[in-house]
């Protein structure tokens, strides 16, 4: 079976379709046909060598994916050959063929297609817990979402809006404002150069109640300008590099801001928090509370060139392998 290995740190051209055995299952594990993978800005982290804890390469690519079980292990329980079913974060997912813990997979609904799954699960998740853990969101809210065209800000702007709460989207085109709008934002900004300006005009000079950061970088300092007294930021990414270091001292001459910097691994700890957010995810597609922009698809050989779009910027949505 193929599999997209990245033999050195360094561009997408380091990315390779190399022939590996095919894997057998271990006692607790599934064999998947991979039929769609999701591609997410982690995985250009793994590539550049930028992701936190990433041994030396060469290395697999890719955590996300939707596919047939073909095989299980001895001790497997939950699943069959035949199902259909999704995971979020086994490394080595762009490949033809995987082996995934069984405790990491969850069974796709008749209503929901591969390539949904592949490509809405770990964005989706990560919105779950944003919108249902970390700011539960009450109807009136008011929230500023930056990069609101993309794969998480499109679902997020929609999770927000469904939940009553008014969205200011910032995005870097007017291409990708319309594609804000359309996931229910009240105002979009085209530009990040006036964020904080834009969150106090949008509240009558408030400040939002939370703001979703996903960029960071030299910027972030606008998120915490933005804010309500006693409101929060969520800084849930860092597609600009991560953020200035801090005087913890400004959160309280802000406001008395709250700064959260949360990661999924620590929001689906368990089994059932597992079972429960993707189960809540699949019901907000099947009803319409999200709607899925595939912004492309893409080959499994073509996969440098999927790299290098996501980092143009210019993409919009979310972009999808398929074997």
């Amino acid at each position: 079976m193929r599999v997209v290995m990245v033999n050195e740190f360094g561009g997408p051209e380091t990315l390779t379709v190399v022939e590996r055995p095919e894997p057998r299952p271990g006692p607790a594990d599934l064999v998947v046909r991979v039929e769609a993978v999701g591609v997410n800005f982690r995985d250009v982290m793994v590539r550049r060598g930028a992701y936190p804890g990433m041994p030396a390469p060469p290395l697999p690519v890719g955590v996300e994916g939707a596919g047939l079980v073909t095989e299980v292990g001895s001790d497997v329980t939950e699943f069959a050959v035949g199902d259909r079913v999704a995971w979020a974060d086994v490394d080595g997912s762009y490949a033809e063929t995987v082996k995934i813990p069984e405790a990491s997979a969850v069974r796709v609904p008749a209503k929901v297609s591969a390539q949904q799954a592949a490509a809405v699960l770990a964005q989706g998740l990560t919105v779950h817990y944003l919108v249902t853990s970390v700011w539960p969101i009450a109807g009136g809210d008011s929230a500023l979402v930056l990069s609101a065209a993309g794969g998480v800000g499109r679902l997020l702007t929609q999770a927000l809006t469904a939940r009553g709460t008014r969205v200011l989207a910032v995005v870097s085109s007017e291409t990708k404002a319309t594609y804000a709008r359309s996931a229910g934002a009240e105002r979009v900004l085209v530009g990040y150069d006036e964020i904080a300006a834009a969150a106090r005009d949008f509240t009558e000079g408030r400040g939002v109640d939370v703001v979703f950061d996903s960029v960071a970088g030299e910027g972030f300092p606008s998120s915490l300008a933005s804010v309500r007294p006693r409101g929060c930021v969520v800084l849930y990414g860092a597609s600009n590099g991560e953020p200035p270091l801090l005087d913890v001292r400004q959160l309280g001459l802000s406001g008395s801001v709250f700064l959260t910097r949360p990661r999924l691994a620590d929001f689906v700890t368990t089994r059932a928090e597992m079972l429960e957010r993707s189960a809540e995810l699949f019901r907000w597609l099947a009803d319409g509370v999200i709607d899925l922009h595939i912004g492309a698809t893409y080959a499994l050989d073509a996969a440098g060139a999927a790299h290098k779009a996501l980092e143009s910027r210019a993409t919009v949505g979310k972009l999808v392998l398929h074997p």
